[in-house]
């Protein structure tokens, strides 16, 4: 009986259900983003965590009652002479980007003067061959006076091109720029291998100045003279203040061995009669060229100005006027397209290179204390870099320049192959 009415109430309920509609609702909650919020750790707690993290932990002894406050400063290590080398590297840096800026904005003169003033001169000649061809009255005027402006604007505008020299002044400031990314790779280098001392900073200091004497930025009253009476090398170094240089046929002081010693003093000789005297002969013949075309192309602007003034008076004014034009805008393309200011800067630099390492070999081998054995070995090792040679093929030419002395010929062979 019990059976019967439980199995009669399961058929009831199961009958109510599915007779009776299902209603299934469900409500969205959004779900709150977990955020953690940055909880502050004192210096104690930090090297307390990174003491465990390393298995460090008896390293740093802290106390639990020890405020921040009462921790001893770190000191700097950092010296005087180390800070005062930064300095004068950031100023190194600078100048680095004022002389390669201005050098872009000096190539630019070059393009725009060069381009204007050809511009000016041929238009000039054309009017003058226009107005000589049958023209009368006011547009004969009008050509003559036009054509006589135009060969006086382009014969002032010259003066000034040729006394600046564009190209040269553009080819100063890109060797000023390689010259200060060498000293500011110089003090990088010191500051990498050592300690610096004050010699240290002195000696950077000096250079700065040598170069920023070298290579002027400002044009009125110190700009290089571009049209010296000598030929004269570029110096962009302190000058040596030292005691008269003494010759060394055996291993002294310097701890350089006569054998080396022999071999650097030949190629010096060899920079001497070879690469400083040739370079010194191209730089004089560039100069020269340069002084006559500087010379001949105002001079043909101002021949056509006052030929162009007499068209209507004879063909012979005309002629003039329109010659003399077309020989400027060549004479002005061969020296300011062909860039012979640069071409003299260049041999100017290349020179005083030479005249540098001259130096600076003689000073390595006579003035120095070479501590090490070593050091000799580091000075033949650069003057091959900065010659563009082996190791053997320096010593091969300090044999053959020897050789030549004992022979009474000259050498066949420059010590640089770089250029």
């Amino acid at each position: 009986m019990a059976s019967l009415q439980a199995s009669s109430f399961l058929f009831s309920s199961s009958c109510s259900c599915s007779c009776s509609p299902r209603i299934n609702a469900a409500v969205a909650v959004p779900k709150l983003s977990r955020f953690r919020l940055p909880v502050p750790r004192t210096p104690l707690r930090f090297v307390e965590e990174l003491n465990l993290r390393d298995g460090l932990t008896s390293t740093v002894p802290l106390l639990e009652n020890t405020r921040p406050d009462q921790c001893e400063p770190i000191e700097s290590k950092t010296t005087a002479a180390a800070a005062k080398l930064y300095a004068i590297l950031e100023a190194v840096s600078d100048r680095v980007e004022m002389h390669k800026n201005i050098g872009e904005q000096r190539d630019n003169w070059n393009k725009l003067l060069l381009n204007s003033i050809n511009m000016i001169t041929l238009t000039a000649a054309t009017m003058a061959g226009v107005a000589s061809a049958g023209t009368v009255g006011a547009p004969l005027l009008a050509l003559k006076i036009s054509s006589t402006l135009l060969f006086s604007a382009a014969t002032g505008m010259l003066l000034i091109m040729n006394k600046i020299q564009p190209s040269q002044l553009a080819e100063e400031q890109r060797n000023a720029t390689r010259l200060f990314k060498q000293l500011y790779s110089q003090i990088r280098t010191t500051l990498a291998l050592r300690d610096p001392t004050a010699l240290d900073v002195k000696d950077a200091m000096e250079k700065t100045l040598a170069l920023d004497k070298a290579y002027p930025l400002p044009l009125l009253g110190k700009m290089i003279e571009k049209f010296p009476e000598n030929f004269e090398p570029a110096v962009w170094w302190p000058k040596t203040q030292g005691s008269p240089r003494k010759q060394h046929k055996t291993q002294g002081k310097n701890g350089c061995s006569g054998d080396l010693e022999e071999e650097m003093r030949e190629v010096i000789e060899v920079i001497k009669r070879k690469d400083s005297e040739d370079y010194m002969r191209l730089g004089n013949l560039a100069l020269k060229v340069n002084k006559i075309l500087a010379i001949s192309g105002p001079l043909l602007t101002g021949i056509a100005a006052a030929g162009s003034a007499f068209v209507g008076h004879g063909s012979w004014a005309a002629i003039v006027a329109v010659t003399a034009g077309a020989l400027a805008s060549t004479v002005n393309t061969f020296e300011h397209g062909g860039q012979i200011g640069m071409v003299v800067e260049m041999y100017r630099n290349c020179a005083g290179f030479f005249t540098l390492m001259e130096e600076s070999i003689e000073t390595s081998i006579q003035q120095r204390d070479f501590e090490k054995s070593e050091d000799g070995e580091m000075l033949e090792m650069n003057v091959a870099l900065k010659l563009g040679r082996s190791l053997s093929q320096l010593r091969d030419l300090a044999r053959k320049s020897s050789s030549s002395h004992a022979d009474g010929s000259t050498i066949d062979e420059f010590a640089s192959k770089l250029f």
